[in-house]
């Protein structure tokens, strides 16, 4: 298969979204659950911090891009069919809501022993009171935004751009990207996360914008991080009530 030349610029940012992202994160996360415990201030850090970067990275993205002319349409970020479109996404949101608080009920459930990085991560950095959900939900909105602009949006098309215009070399490639952007999560967050992204991907295909997928992404990480603490605290608070007096 022949491939295109990509411009310096936009070769540089995807190369740092395929190999920087990942190893920032991985150490970063890796680093924040080696801390016994974190509190509402480090939280809100990184919180603050997470937005910082990605409406940076997203914004340097959109500037070179149209420095470079790549068209809005190219970058997902046209909008058809809008009933179609906004329909689906909140069809399929439901739909992942459903699968994700049963995903937490097993979670929940699963002894302590068997528990991986997954739990331990809504344990530690998901909010835990009232005052750390709002920054907590301005980043679900910039993660959503910004992580479906550079992958789905800018991944996809500079692919696209490289193969010929080749739907499936763009649809595995920015799927795969994106998995190993949150390599940090483990092998099982690997394959789930790749699973996402390539029914995000295929969305991104067929209504040719990235509404749905936005939509998609937001519900998901809502439910986990704002449902998923509560449900694994509940789950503690019932282990420790059964367990037998000394």
């Amino acid at each position: 298969m022949e491939i295109s030349a990509l411009p310096w610029d936009c070769a540089v940012i995807l190369a740092a979204l395929a190999i920087v992202v990942p190893w920032r994160g991985t150490v970063r996360v890796h680093k924040l659950l080696a801390t016994p415990q974190l509190e509402t201030r480090d939280r809100m850090a990184i919180y603050g911090s997470t937005t910082a970067f990605q409406w940076i990275a997203a914004g340097i993205t959109v500037w070179r891009t149209y420095v470079r002319g790549w068209s809005p349409a190219s970058l997902g970020l046209s909008l058809r069919d809008p009933a179609m479109t906004i329909g689906m996404g909140t069809a399929l949101a439901l739909l992942v809501a459903i699968l994700q608080f049963a995903s937490l009920r097993q979670l929940s459930r699963t002894p302590a022993a068997q528990h991986g990085i997954s739990y331990q991560m809504l344990r530690k950095l998901m909010p835990q009171s009232t005052v750390e959900v709002f920054p907590f939900v301005a980043l679900v909105i910039t993660v959503s935004v910004c992580e479906e602009f550079l992958y789905r949006g800018f991944v996809f098309a500079a692919l696209a751009r490289l193969f010929h215009d080749s739907a499936v070399v763009a649809v595995l490639g920015s799927t795969a990207i994106f998995a190993v952007g949150h390599l940090y999560q483990g092998r099982p967050g690997l394959i789930t996360t790749f699973i996402l992204g390539l029914i995000f991907a295929a969305m991104r295909v067929w209504t040719g914008s990235l509404v749905p997928c936005i939509i998609v992404h937001l519900v998901t990480d809502l439910v986990a991080g704002i449902a998923g603490p509560r449900m694994l605290q509940r789950s503690g608070s019932a282990h420790s009530a059964a367990l037998p007096e000394a």
